[in-house]
This record gives structure tokens, sequence and C-alpha cells, in this order.
């Protein structure tokens, strides 16, 4: 179980290259209409993507064996647990069959894998695949950003150590299950927080290449919602996770989501800096073009 971690973020890493070596493939085929090919709402800068993806990618696998170097539980802790200390709606995850969590561990794993994939499907879109490259770094941008933000940032695992709903389950005793220091990093859902930044981004890419969509594009985000709490259920059901720390990855995933392809309508060009002087003194200076979005 102390390899969990580890293993996750490998196939995280794996799946996105994969879908950067996709996206370099040419369009061969595509049931949407051809827009003007000048239309790229997107303006990726290689360097500093590939250095995001370059250094986030050891950072995320040093990070993720600190979860599990978090000492084990002892009797005397869990002895001192209330389940009243905890509130209404995150007790609803001390209420299920503890004999079948492994299974919804295996299902959420299983099911993070193929929701992870789901930008993949932007790229039948003629309009999107003829920039599959630069989508798919730009999708792996966002995972390795989302991945990081869960290690490093003050409200994950690595500095929060909530108890997960397992340690709870007095059926379960004092076995490994229950003891294991990966029961400290219940806060908050790194699953949850991988499938939202999927479901997001692809609904935000397929939106802002077919602007036409109008209001219709609430549908797909309404869907990109369903599909993590879907996983966030399956996380709960494995004695993993709170319906709290579910919402806080959902909501960490969704921003990186639509925020991370939001900044890259940025065009860089029109934001310049210099150096200037005159008789008042010497400085720099920034020029900014308003009309930086298309």
């Amino acid at each position: 179980m102390t390899k969990k971690p580890k293993n996750r973020f490998l196939l995280i890493i794996v799946i996105i290259f994969s879908l950067v070596v996709t996206g370099m493939m040419k369009p061969v085929y595509s049931q949407s209409p051809k827009r003007d090919s000048t239309f790229h709402p997107y303006h990726i800068n290689y360097w500093v993507t590939g250095g995001i993806i370059i250094v986030g990618i050891p950072a995320t696998l040093i990070g993720a064996p600190l979860i599990t170097n978090k000492s084990k539980l002892t009797i005397a802790e869990i002895q001192t647990l209330n389940r009243n200390d905890l509130n209404p709606i995150d007790r609803w995850a001390l209420n299920l069959d503890p004999s079948k969590m492994s299974y919804y561990a295996n299902v959420s794993d299983i099911t993070l894998t193929g929701i992870i994939l789901l930008p993949a499907l932007d790229l039948f879109d003629h309009n999107i695949r003829q920039d599959g490259l630069d989508i798919a770094l730009m999708y792996a941008e966002t995972q390795i950003i989302v991945n990081n933000i869960y290690l490093y940032s003050p409200f994950g695992p690595l500095f929060q150590n909530r108890y997960r709903p397992a340690v709870y389950y007095d059926a379960l005793g004092t076995s490994g299950a229950r003891m294991t220091a990966w029961n400290r990093s219940s806060f908050y859902s790194g699953h949850v927080a991988a499938a939202a930044a999927a479901t997001f981004f692809t609904a935000k890419v397929f939106c802002d290449y077919n602007p036409e969509l109008g209001d219709k594009k609430y549908l797909l985000y309404g869907a990109a919602t369903i599909v993590p709490l879907i996983e966030g259920y399956l996380r709960m059901k494995a004695l993993d996770h709170f319906p709290s720390d579910i919402l806080v990855g959902f909501g960490v995933g969704a921003l990186c989501g639509i925020l991370i392809p939001e900044f890259h309508r940025i065009k860089i060009e029109n934001v310049s800096m210099g150096l200037y002087s005159s008789y008042e003194g010497t400085g720099i200076s920034l020029k900014w073009n308003p009309d930086f979005l298309k």
C-alpha cells in the first residue's frame, strides 16, 4: 500500500506523455467542419511550458514517496478518536462497508485512468487536432501543476495530517489497513483533483475552439462536473476520503483545468518591457496591450 501514491503519479505521467505523442500526429480524420487554419486560441511558450514539465516531473516523483514517510498510527491515537468531532456531512463516510474498501480502491484507480485519457477526445475535432501537440503539452502542464499543488501546497497531505475514514472503523481492528502511515493523508483528494482537471480541461478546450456553442457549453461543463464527483464517490466508498476532501480536490482540479488553458490565451508578445532614462530618473517600462485575448 505504501507504493500506491508513487504508482498513481507514474501512471499520470505515462498517460499524459502518450497524449503528447498522439498530439504530434497529423490530423487524418474528423467529423467536424474545418475552420480557418489561422484560428489558434492558445499561445504556447515552449520554453515556459517545457520548463514546467521538465521541473515538475522529478518534483512529483520526489514528493510522492514523502506522503508515505509519515509515522504509522498508534493504538493510543485510535483510542482517542471521536466520530462526533466530525461535521455531519463528513460522517457520511463513516457508515459504509469496510469489507469492500479494497474493491472500491481498485475501481477508483481504474476509473481515474480512463478519466485522465478524456482530453484525447478533443483531438477528434479537426480544429483542435491541428494544434494537437500544443494541446497535449498544455494538458501535461495542467496535470503536473495539479500534482505538485497536491504534493507541496500547505493544504496538501505533506502538511496536513487528517486521518482517513478507514481509521474510524473498529471493524478493521489494528490491521495494516487501519494503522498505515497512508491513513494520515486524507486531505485532500488527489484522485478527484486529477479527474476534475481532466474533465474541465476537456470541456474548456472544446468550448474555446467552438465558440458557436454559446450557452450549450454549460452542458459540457455540467458533464465535466459529474465525472470527477463519481470518482470522489468511489474514493469515499474506498474509505480513503471524506466528502470535504473530495470537494476541495474537485475545486483545485476544476480551477486548474479552466484557468491554465485560459492563461494560454494570453499573447505574451503583447506585453513588452524595457529600460527608460529621463531627467527624472531611470527605470523599467512595461507596456500592455489590453486586447491580448483573442
